[in-house]
């Protein structure tokens, strides 16, 4: 089978990851799944490759300037280019209380892994992969959000969750205004509430459905959106 485009997930060995990289390589992609641990990184895209699907894996921990530097410069030396840069890998260590967790009772330590890893994570990836997307002429970016994030129906819980997704919300917008002028496109998307490890046995979707618009954003036309917030491939207030 050819393959059209080069794909990088971030945190693309289980849950939501595996599964839009699994759709992805079902689309023709060559998917790299980043995957802080190697090991559990072969094992999910075994189960792609299974499939018949070409997939590979780098070692990437996105907290990690040196190990993103590496995972995309091996990435464009195999390829000579990315043209689809997935930013799904996240944490949510609020505590405690869960859906009840207090603003007054956040640790700041707390405060700053979760922005280290949801906020800064996905800045250090997208700066190190658009020039690849500039040189090649083509790009298309998906923030992996949440409805957690949005202004527009803010409320108490997940404090540190909360804050990290309306800053990734913010850089998803200032991206895409600085790449208005190119061929790069730049999205939110908020999968919904998705039975992972993160989104627990209880949630409502099944990864397959969450997948779905982190896909149709990956592979928007030319003439698709950018800068903007989704779910169900419909905008979404911010």
């Amino acid at each position: 089978m050819a393959v059209s485009r080069v794909a990088l997930v971030s945190g693309g060995n289980r849950g939501i990851g595996l599964e839009i990289a699994r759709q992805l390589a079902r689309r023709g992609m060559l998917v790299v799944i980043g995957s802080r641990d190697l090991e559990k990184g072969q094992a999910a895209a075994k189960t792609i490759i299974d499939e018949g699907y070409p997939t590979e894996v780098v070692r990437l921990d996105i907290t990690d300037e040196a190990s993103v530097a590496a995972a995309v410069e091996e990435i464009v030396l195999r390829h000579g280019r990315i043209d689809i840069l997935v930013n799904n890998a996240a944490i949510l260590i609020d505590g405690p209380g869960g859906f009840k967790s207090s603003l007054f009772e956040l640790k700041a330590d707390t405060a700053r892994q979760t922005f280290e890893t949801n906020v800064l994570g996905p800045l250090r990836l997208t700066q190190a992969v658009v020039p690849i997307m500039e040189r090649n002429g083509y790009g298309r970016i998906v923030n992996l959000s949440s409805g957690a994030g949005q202004l527009s129906d803010m409320r108490s819980g997940f404090p540190a969750y909360r804050m990290s997704k309306t800053a990734l919300n913010a850089l998803t917008r200032i991206t895409a205004s600085e790449l208005a002028s190119t061929n790069i496109k730049v999205n939110a998307v908020c999968p919904g509430w998705v039975r992972t490890d993160m989104g627990g046995a209880e949630a409502e979707r099944p990864v397959e459905i969450g997948a779905e618009t982190p896909v149709w954003l990956a592979t928007l036309p030319e003439n698709g959106p950018t800068g903007g917030f989704f779910r169900d491939k419909r905008s979404i207030p911010w």
